[in-house]
């Protein structure tokens, strides 16, 4: 990927159209330069639409990608603080499947119409992010999706979950993106378990895929302002994003 040699950027609040033509808030995080570059969907967490996924969405500018990371809360909370957001959001029983992958697929057209486009784009998302980064791949037409530990891609949800969802187990194969996935192996949801069964459909699927775990990382171990940052598994997971986004959305 060629970056600016000052890793100069832009960021900034925009609008797009998401899911049945409704305009929703998104971040846009950008590198300078005309440089034709690929593009990255970023699905935020449960927690929000907050400022360390922001600075996720500059990170990925300065490697070298357009970003952006739609409010998938807008509705609910147009301009609430993204713990307020999320509470709403929540209570609602989280973001319907189908508002998510039109969303996305409105993150990803927006991507794509930039000048500096290439036309391919990247998704990834963390906790339920994680587990809509791979309903999009599924969905939607996408270069590669990375999920980091999703939950419930596989397993079952447990009754009177705070989510209404279910797993993704039934739409596995239609997955038409090479998928990463980096998983804590202290993590519950999902579990060690829980990887080696998505790893054992994938694999009798012939899907293009691979997966990383980290001994004693639990669940969230990317969220900077969480106590189970775990930095090593950190340090390794943003190397293993950088060489797999290299590898599918450069050209």
């Amino acid at each position: 990927m060629t970056v600016s040699p000052s890793g100069s950027l832009t960021a900034t609040t925009v609008t797009l159209t998401g899911h049945g033509g409704d305009e929703i808030e998104a971040y846009l995080a950008r590198p300078e330069g005309d440089v034709r570059r690929g593009g990255v969907v970023l699905i935020h967490h449960l927690p929000g639409y907050d400022r360390p996924t922001k600075e996720m969405a500059r990170r990925f500018a300065e490697m070298g990608y357009d970003c952006v990371c739609p409010n998938l809360f807008h509705r609910e909370a147009p301009g609430a603080a993204p713990d307020d957001a999320a509470a709403v959001g929540r209570a609602n029983g989280g973001v319907p499947d189908e508002r998510l992958i039109g969303d996305a697929e409105g993150a990803a057209a927006y991507l794509r119409a930039l000048p500096t486009s290439n036309g391919k784009v990247g998704v990834i998302g963390h906790c339920s992010g994680g587990r809509q980064a791979v309903l999009v791949a599924c969905n939607s037409d996408v270069d590669a999706a990375v999920d980091c530990y999703g939950a419930f891609v596989t397993g079952t949800v447990p009754e009177g979950f705070v989510l209404r969802i279910t797993n993704l187990v039934d739409q596995l194969p239609r997955l038409g993106a090479p998928l990463l996935g980096l998983f804590g192996g202290a993590d519950s949801h999902p579990s060690p378990a829980e990887v080696a069964e998505l790893e054992r459909i994938l694999t009798e699927l012939g899907k293009d895929f691979e997966f990383h775990s980290y001994d004693g990382a639990g669940h969230g171990f990317f969220a900077v302002d969480r106590p189970n940052y775990n930095v090593p598994a950190v340090q390794d997971g943003w190397e293993r994003i950088e060489h797999f986004f290299g590898t599918h959305l450069e050209g």
